[in-house]
């Protein structure tokens, strides 16, 4: 009965504690999502989204995140995000694009792990305060990726069908923000996030040998390989040392918890 009594007051007084501490925030992020790549209009933010949202969706971003407040200008952050993104030749500015008329959609789940600063001590202790800041820091993203499959009957008939596979790729995202802190424990901020991917294939323009798989059983390799080349000739677009940018402009409401961390001079 005593151990359960002051296991009870312990849970009490570290509920208490954390009432108005600045260490610790939780939060959620929405906003829309964009692509810069070589399909589609190249706007780096805020793009309309496509018509028939029945079946493209909408440009979304979506995510939670956690952040641990070393001291009143410095968070170590971490992002848990999805990403919908559109990419539409037919609304682009430049007219090789529009006549192409390529379009398509992409899902993308992402992690970042960022560094943020902020200009001013907003992750002291007070009523409220307002604050801009920067970031940046390193991302995952898992995303869709298009795998042909050519069927060669004979060395001219050649039929190709795509199949959705999952990719693997890394980001270095970055961005600016604006935090206003109120009511002690509550934030709302706002910010535009960048992410240069290290892959030329979230728009699915560019493809490599390993991403293609050939049924044939009257063919050589070398004739096989000469047909995959021609194929992947044909079907890459845009410049692949020109990798794609997958960018966000988003709210975050977050709420401070946990114990006040010990800012030293």
């Amino acid at each position: 009965m005593k151990k359960k009594l002051t296991y009870t007051l312990v849970v009490i007084f570290c509920v208490l504690s954390f009432a108005n501490a600045q260490r610790h925030e939780i939060g959620v992020q929405l906003g829309v999502s964009n692509l810069v790549g070589d399909i589609g209009k190249p706007n780096y933010i805020l793009q309309k989204p496509l018509r028939n949202i029945s079946e493209n969706g909408l440009p979304f971003y979506g995510g939670l995140l956690y952040r641990m407040n070393f001291n009143p200008y410095q968070t170590v952050r971490l992002n848990l995000g999805y990403n919908h993104i559109q990419f539409d030749d037919r609304v682009a500015k430049e007219n090789y694009r529009r006549m192409r008329k390529l379009h398509g959609t992409n899902s993308i789940v992402s992690a970042d792990l960022l560094f943020e600063y902020n200009f001013l001590p907003v992750n002291d202790e007070q009523v409220s305060m307002l604050s801009p800041y920067i970031f940046g820091g390193v991302s995952g993203m898992y995303m869709n990726a298009s795998k042909p499959e050519l069927t060669i009957n004979s060395a001219t008939d050649v039929e190709v069908s795509y199949k959705q596979n999952k990719s693997f790729t890394m980001a270095i995202p970055f961005g600016v923000g604006l935090k206003y802190k109120f009511n002690y424990n509550w934030a709302l901020s706002g910010e535009f996030t960048f992410r240069p991917t290290f892959s030329d294939q979230v728009d699915y323009s560019f493809l490599e040998e390993k991403d293609v798989t050939v049924n044939s059983t009257n063919l050589d390799e070398s004739q096989t390989a000469a047909i995959v080349q021609g194929f992947i000739q044909q079907r890459n677009i845009g410049n692949p040392n020109s990798k794609d940018w997958v960018n966000s402009a988003t709210l975050i409401l977050s709420y401070s918890f946990g114990r006040p961390p010990c800012y030293c001079k």
